[in-house]
């Protein structure tokens, strides 16, 4: 096997995607054979001892794509120094370690994707890609059309406008109003800043599809596998510029 980049090695053994393993290097976490590794440099897995952390790392393990429905009050990490409730107690049966594509607050819930996928991760996650996904969330008081059309044109959050959103009412209950909104980027909180900044109490915030993925009907707390029909659609709603050999060999072997 011909050497490849460390942060390509890290990204396809699911240890990060490519731009944390680009970190870890950076920070002296990872090192070959003993030796501190730096940006550009190559390794072999089968032959190099490559160890982030102070662990050793091996080949990629059979590629993992699962579907979690988030329940409130779990944090999307795989850790917590807290003690916090995690989302990986709630996939800790998967088999292999796996971690989160995205994220959805502590108050939020629904749907989040797990992967040892590093470059499925990378395609997912990344806001370049405009994935879209769509929340239902229910807010108060009820939003004029004015606060609705602004966020839809997008709103300045740390100086920078976001991206158009498509936003409709769902229903409306005396000062309650439910929003199906979809968003094409995913900056922190993004929507529960944004109805802030109109002057909107977010009081329940889900998300219920990914591209063209949606929740249907998991229970609250479960995971289950992607299909590879919903993988081959997820990376159609992403358009990965790479070969992405790891998701298109676990579509192949699924059809």
């Amino acid at each position: 096997m011909a050497k490849e980049r460390l942060q390509k090695i890290l990204s396809e053994c699911g240890i990060a995607s490519r731009r944390k393993a680009e970190e870890l290097i950076a920070a002296g976490k990872v090192k070959v054979n003993g030796h501190v590794a730096s940006i550009g440099d190559k390794a072999d897995i089968k032959i190099d001892h490559i160890t982030v952390g102070g662990k050793k790392i091996d080949s990629p393990s059979q590629s993992v794509y699962i579907l979690l429905n988030k329940p409130r009050g779990v944090v999307t990490t795989m850790k917590d120094e807290n003690g916090r409730k995690c989302v990986a107690d709630l996939v800790g049966d998967v088999g292999t370690r796996v971690y989160p594509i995205g994220r959805l607050d502590r108050d939020s819930e629904g749907m989040l994707l797990l992967t040892n996928d590093g470059e499925f991760h990378q395609a997912i996650e990344h806001p370049s890609n405009h994935v879209p996904k769509q929340y239902r969330v229910s807010i108060r008081p009820t939003a004029t059309e004015m606060q609705l059309e602004t966020m839809r044109k997008g709103i300045v959050l740390d100086g920078k406008k976001t991206a158009p959103a498509e936003v409709e009412i769902f229903s409306i209950e005396g000062d309650k109003m439910v929003l199906t909104i979809v968003l094409h980027e995913g900056r922190n909180r993004q929507i529960r800043r944004m109805c802030e900044t109109l002057g909107l109490e977010v009081l329940r915030l889900k998300r219920n599809r990914i591209g063209n993925v949606s929740l249907s009907g998991l229970g609250v707390g479960k995971w289950r596998n992607l299909t590879a029909k919903e993988v081959k659609s997820l990376l159609l709603s992403a358009k990965p510029t790479g070969k992405m050999k790891a998701a298109s060999k676990y579509i192949k072997d699924n059809r």
